[in-house]
């Protein structure tokens, strides 16, 4: 089998949102990224708009999903960048990793982010290291078949990596899944 076939992509827009932020008591630099969807809709005042157009910029997420044949787990790679093409350095894709996971992917390499040439597009990608995959899934596909239940692995996985750059499945991915079963 040629590891190579193909893969799974998914785009995504989001609104990257630099504002100062204050609350009673309290200053801090916040960064917002709402799906531009829901960006969209918030209501805003004329000076508002004003003030938000100056700040805002469009960031497009492009995450794959490929097979490594050497550790025979899936990987996901991934880039971002602005609507004019200037991607995104790893500095902000790791400033960009919520604090709760950055502890735990700097402590070792099994997820790290690092930047390597895309397998089938010969581009550069960012990509979560699949050396620990199976340590992590081992006990979801354990717990899984103490229950004599089905899991969709893809699923599992991705709703584990993937909210670590970002990538959050919607709720009806588990409902279709289970639903599968």
């Amino acid at each position: 089998m040629d590891c190579s076939d193909g893969y799974m992509c998914k785009t995504h827009f989001q609104i990257k949102n630099e504002m100062m932020e204050s609350q009673p008591g309290t200053s801090a630099h916040v960064q917002t990224c709402l799906p531009m969807e829901e960006a969209l809709e918030l209501p805003l005042d004329d000076f508002e708009v004003t003030e938000t157009a100056a700040a805002t910029e469009v960031v497009k997420y492009e995450y794959h999903v490929l097979y490594s044949c050497s550790y025979q787990v899936p990987v996901l790679y991934f880039r971002a960048s602005f609507l004019d093409g200037r991607p995104l350095a790893l500095k902000d894709i790791w400033d960009g990793v919520r604090e709760c996971y950055k502890t735990r992917l700097q402590q070792g390499p099994w997820d790290t982010i690092t930047q390597q040439e895309h397998p089938i597009l010969g581009r550069p990608f960012f990509v979560l290291h699949p050396c620990k995959t199976n340590e992590f899934m081992a006990p979801v596909l354990k717990n899984a078949r103490k229950i004599n239940r089905n899991v969709n692995y893809i699923t599992s996985w991705l709703s584990i990596v993937g909210p670590v750059v970002g990538l959050n499945l919607p709720l009806s991915y588990a409902r279709a899944a289970s639903q599968d079963e």
